[in-house]
């Protein structure tokens, strides 16, 4: 007798197929697509952001001044406002219309209404400080959060000093949780690589996670990927590029290569899965925005 399935059973079968075809995996990190060569005032953007009418078009942030500029597809400024005095600015995020823009003591700056005539800023102080140099942001839409990522960890702060940890601020309360949501701690990255298959990243990696005594993550921006909800993480010391699941478990791990990505402090996803990132100037290297199209596994 013929085994029945149920219209149920085939709507489930397809919905499921379909996302496993639809949902980005991951990256060709090797073979990035350069998107534009930034101008002088940019070369130290230090933060990234798709702009939210215009996919191909970017939200930038440099680590010296209080602008905020707006980048068309060949990197071109298209406008530029003030927001707030000089300061080390790090990391900016589109929320519906507004912006949120990060310095690197943990302080939060959302610009309401950019460029218009009512422009206004609200600045939120937070507990973190210099010590924890925060220099990534990411906008956790599915938790109404913003998600900062810290560089160092600071003394007396009874989180343990071999881990780099992700906080978060609720946009409804406006307030900063007091412990970290994520931990990237460098038994976890020794884990992951233990049990990774062998390549000659896999051994660059290994490399320079064991070379030094001090933990060398430094995290330089965050962006959590359309579909799936991974983070995506930069260090630019060691050109380290890390992916974690929702639930912070290390996914991926790759070196960035030091010819592209002379060095990488922003990140930032278009709605189709496309993740640009961008690099400082270094060197005769001018600063730049590079794009990778999601590949299916």
């Amino acid at each position: 007798m013929p085994t029945r399935i149920s219209l149920l059973s085939l709507l489930l079968f397809f919905s499921a197929f379909a996302m496993s075809q639809s949902a980005p995996s991951s990256y060709d990190f090797t073979s990035p697509t350069l998107v534009a060569e930034l101008p002088d005032e940019l070369a130290e953007i230090s933060g990234l952001s798709v702009a939210y009418d215009r996919p191909d078009e970017f939200l930038a942030v440099q680590d010296e001044s209080g602008k905020v500029y707006r980048l068309n597809a060949a990197g071109r400024v298209l406008w530029s406002i003030d927001f707030w005095k000089d300061g080390d600015y790090e990391g900016i995020e589109v929320v519906d219309k507004d912006i949120w823009v990060v310095k690197s003591t943990g302080t939060l700056y959302h610009i309401i209404r950019p460029g218009q005539p009512d422009q206004r800023v609200e600045k939120y102080n937070t507990a973190l400080t210099g010590d924890n140099d925060v220099e990534g942001l990411a906008y956790d839409r599915a938790n109404n959060r913003l998600l900062l990522a810290c560089k160092q960890d600071a003394d007396d702060d009874g989180n343990a000093k071999d881990g780099r940890y992700i906080f978060a601020f609720d946009l409804a309360t406006k307030t900063l949780a007091d412990d970290p949501v994520y931990g990237i701690q460098r038994t976890a990255v020794n884990d992951y690589l233990t049990g990774a298959t062998w390549s000659a990243n896999h051994e660059k990696l290994t490399a320079f996670f064991s070379a030094e005594e001090k933990y060398d993550l430094a995290p330089s921006a965050l962006a959590i990927q359309p579909g799936t909800g991974n983070l995506y993480l930069t260090s630019s010391v060691g050109k380290i590029l890390m992916v974690l699941s929702p639930a912070g478990d290390i996914l991926e791990l790759h070196r960035l290569k030091k010819s592209y990505f002379a060095q990488p402090e922003g990140l930032a996803f278009a709605p189709d899965g496309t993740l640009y990132i961008s690099t400082e100037a270094k060197g005769k290297a001018k600063a730049r925005i590079f794009k990778l199209a999601p590949v299916a596994r």
